[in-house]
């Protein structure tokens, strides 16, 4: 790995394009990576591509698309390593190879099997310089949940739960119907959109018979958003609207287990609070996000956000890291993550 503060400025910076390339893409490519490139010509004209839908191009063919003729000798900037294998498209280091790019500088190797460093050797075998490491830690957060699914075969799980300032989701008569407002709603619907996945459980469904669909979420490509599976853990009624769904059983290391291998690349928990609870104290939460609104319960015979067993003593509390901390409307939105 090339030492970040040994690149030039201009690495940098085009590399941060090439990093908000990718974020229009994160609606669009899963289960692949959501990339961005970037090939700047010999003339310094930029030219910026980003993944689209499964079976579409990878941002590296967009971008050289772009450039055209102008990517001959051209550098080119890709957040991930370009593929080297043919999937629904032919790999990316031919089309880069074939468009005579000179130069080629990398925020991540990708931990893929099907590449893993073997695209950038393509690459020096062709006789391109290779840069790699560049802003990696940022390239690193933005695909966390797909480098959390080729490492481990497992979904990335993000724990999605609202709440009053004094913890409670709902009132003593089982009311939860709105504690937040608006915009954390719709911020919500985004989380949606950006899961392969959303999972509840049979007793949430029986309750409160939600369709777990993505609404008000529109794709940077003018067509409407993919809609996740739905799981449900457990039997869902038959006239229940979660339906068609996958109904599973068992552990949550087989559940999780089987999700990977049909690639849920992030998984959204829903809850309730039951199954929150269990995916909680089984370690299996990978970021969790909270919504607070500005709203007492008042009491102690509301709904807690977690059910189930809790800590037994302040030494057994669990401790994450507040990874962001943002308004949303009314509220506020709180990201934790596990400590490393």
């Amino acid at each position: 790995m090339s030492p970040e503060q040994a690149v030039s400025a201009d690495d940098l910076e085009m590399m941060g394009v090439a990093l908000e390339a990718a974020a229009t893409s994160r609606l669009l490519s899963p289960p692949n990576p959501w990339v961005g490139c970037v090939v700047v010509s010999g003339d310094g004209s930029v030219h910026r591509g980003s993944t689209r839908r499964p079976g579409g191009n990878h941002a590296e063919r967009e971008a050289l698309d772009a450039a055209g003729l102008s990517a001959q000798g051209a550098t080119l900037y890709s957040t991930l390593e370009p593929c080297s294998h043919h999937g629904r498209t032919g790999p990316c280091t031919d089309a880069i190879i074939e468009a005579g790019i000179a130069t080629v500088v990398v925020g991540l190797v990708d931990p893929d099997p099907n590449v893993a460093g073997t695209g950038l050797e393509q690459l020096r075998n062709a006789g391109i310089e290779v840069v790699t490491g560049v802003r990696s830690a940022e390239v690193e957060a933005q695909l966390e949940p797909y480098l959390h699914h080729r490492r481990t075969g497992r979904p990335y799980v993000v724990s999605k739960m609202a709440a009053t300032l004094d913890g409670r989701t709902a009132a003593a008569d089982g009311t939860s119907q709105w504690i937040t407002g608006p915009e954390a709603r719709a911020d919500a619907h985004r989380l949606r959109a950006e899961s392969d996945a959303i999972l509840v459980g049979a007793g949430t469904v029986r309750t409160d018979d939600p369709r777990l669909t993505v609404r008000g979420v529109d794709a940077p490509d003018g067509k409407p958003v993919r809609e996740p599976l739905r799981v449900v853990l457990g039997k869902a009624p038959a006239e229940a609207a979660v339906h068609p769904c996958l109904e599973l059983d068992g552990s949550l290391d087989g559940i999780l287990d089987d999700l990977g291998q049909r690639g849920v690349v992030q998984l959204m928990i829903e809850g309730g609070a039951g199954v929150s609870g269990t995916f909680h104290r089984e370690g299996f939460v990978d970021r969790y996000v909270i919504y607070l609104a500005p709203a007492l319960m008042g009491g102690d015979d509301g709904l807690s956000l977690l059910s189930g067993r809790g800590a037994a003593s302040i030494d057994d509390v669990f401790r994450g890291v507040i990874d962001a901390v943002r308004l949303v409307g009314d509220d506020v939105r709180i990201d934790l993550v596990p400590n490393s």
